[in-house]
């Protein structure tokens, strides 16, 4: 299949899917221009994909699950805190969320794996991390659910909360090119929406 024609079809699949009310349809060509830097790596599905629906764990313990931040697009790091790129990136992530985080865009960090609390909160106080959630995935059922094995692993999620691209390995996610990317995802106000 042409490349273009990929795209058509991505294309159409998100508009079909997408809620008028909470956005307008994606321009997959304007996005393919803006996959540059580091958002090379990122690839973008043909049509959106279901998450599968098992949960992980807050920081209190709790389970929680990605339900939580439907109607969001989302930024779904996972990461480990013995991870060297994943260690790398996070600075990253969080100015992110600190810059576009609110009602349209959140990203969300869960450690896979053996990673305890307080690690995780000593790592955050370390690296200057204050924008993140501390949410685990201890036994990794969130992880090989979701076909994740290599960290860190990087998946956005449309306002539906279905899987539209993903990167493995690590990235600058505050670059200007990430920014201009995750901005032309985010929904666009329709006249209904502004009025």
């Amino acid at each position: 299949m042409t490349r273009k024609f990929l795209f058509v079809l991505l294309y159409a699949a998100i508009t079909l899917g997408a809620n008028p009310v909470l956005a307008e349809p994606l321009n997959l060509l304007e996005i393919e221009e803006l996959r540059t830097g580091d958002m090379k790596k990122l690839g973008f599905h043909a049509e959106p994909k279901d998450m599968a629906r098992v949960g992980f764990l807050d920081v209190n313990g709790k389970k929680t699950n990605l339900d939580v931040y439907k109607g969001k697009v989302v930024l779904l790091n996972i990461w480990a805190t013995w991870c060297p790129p994943c260690r790398a990136e996070m600075p990253s992530i969080d100015a992110l969320q600190a810059e576009l985080g609110g009602d349209d865009f959140a990203v969300v960090t869960v450690a896979m794996g053996r990673n305890p609390v307080v690690a995780i909160k000593k790592f955050f106080a370390d690296a200057n991390i204050k924008h993140l959630p501390i949410l685990r995935d201890p036994r990794q059922k969130f992880a090989r659910a979701n076909g994740i094995f290599g960290l860190p692993t990087t998946i956005i999620l449309n306002v539906q909360g279905k899987e539209i691209a993903r990167m493995q390995g690590d990235a600058d996610w505050h670059s200007k090119e990430a920014v201009t990317l995750l901005k032309a995802l985010l929904p666009k106000p329709t006249a209904e929406t502004e009025s």
